[in-house]
């Protein structure tokens, strides 16, 4: 299975309505909160609260997980849903490339 996805590949696929998405932002709380901006239509979820959470994703779509630069964060996160059998990929880059490259934020 591929391991990430890179900001073109995430771009097209987020402009077909017909693609069922998950995006998730896995950014330390921290920094989150000090810049809250975010892919449009993703959803924040704290990286440290993982077992809280993991069992609200839906199994039936690909997941897109990332953090600030697409490090280990966004890494380990995806490599902890694949271990639970949800698709999942990481962003290359993380917000922070994609905001480089001019693509929407809320």
């Amino acid at each position: 299975m591929t391991r990430s996805i890179n900001i073109k590949e995430l771009s097209v696929l987020l402009k077909d309505k017909n693609n069922n998405i998950s995006l998730l932002d896995v950014r330390r709380k921290t920094d989150y909160e000090a810049s809250p901006q975010k892919i449009t239509g993703a959803s924040w979820q704290d990286p440290e609260k993982i077992d809280t959470w993991i069992s609200q994703l839906p199994v039936d779509t690909l997941t897109v997980a990332y953090c600030v630069k697409g490090g280990s964060v966004s890494q380990s996160v995806a490599d902890r849903l694949q271990q639970n059998n949800i698709e999942t990929v990481f962003l290359e880059g993380g917000l922070k490339a994609w905001i480089e490259n001019g693509k929407p934020v809320e």
